[in-house]
């Protein structure tokens, strides 16, 4: 089924209004300090006609066979759409994170990188992180990497995603 752009998507929301939807699949994990792993995500971006888009997005660990072997992580949030293809994110994370991410959108691309990581007082070190959403023959494609535990900018978790 093609996506249809709604008739009351806010003109600034327009450069994302690809990623209005429920998407599912499947991603891979690694980095420094933690083993590889795979996992199945879903992310679910709604409107109501203002600039904005609320985010949900839960993940799941998944054995070689993709069967679920555990929860994951969880991150609830805002897509804040600025004039010009500007965005703003405002994200929570239930391992104690909450972030300020900036970044542009356009040509079905989201690219994004932290300006604040405020942790909580038992959440793991996290210093900074980056974002990139594509749109890829109509599937969502995302790169996310990571600084934290003292290692650098980073590599930490890719996906392609499926229009549900």
């Amino acid at each position: 089924m093609p996506f249809e752009l709604p008739d009351n998507l806010h003109p600034d929301c327009a450069p994302v209004a690809w990623m209005l939807g429920r998407w599912g699949g499947r991603g891979h994990g690694d980095y420094p300090t933690i083993d590889k792993f795979e996992y199945g995500q879903e992310l679910v971006f709604t409107h109501d006609g203002r600039p904005f888009f609320h985010y949900f997005a839960r993940a799941w660990i998944v054995d070689e066979s993709g069967e679920k072997v555990r929860e994951a992580a969880q991150e609830s949030g805002f897509l804040r759409c600025r004039p010009e293809g500007k965005m703003e994110l405002l994200l929570s994370h239930n391992t104690g994170f909450v972030e300020v991410w900036h970044g542009e959108a356009g040509d079905g691309k989201l690219e994004l990188a932290t300006d604040a990581v405020v942790r909580t007082e038992s959440a793991k070190e996290y210093t900074a992180g980056k974002r990139l959403y594509g749109n890829v023959e109509g599937d969502l494609l995302y790169a996310y990497d990571m600084a934290a535990m003292g290692q650098a900018l980073q590599p930490h978790l890719w996906a392609r995603l499926v229009r549900q």
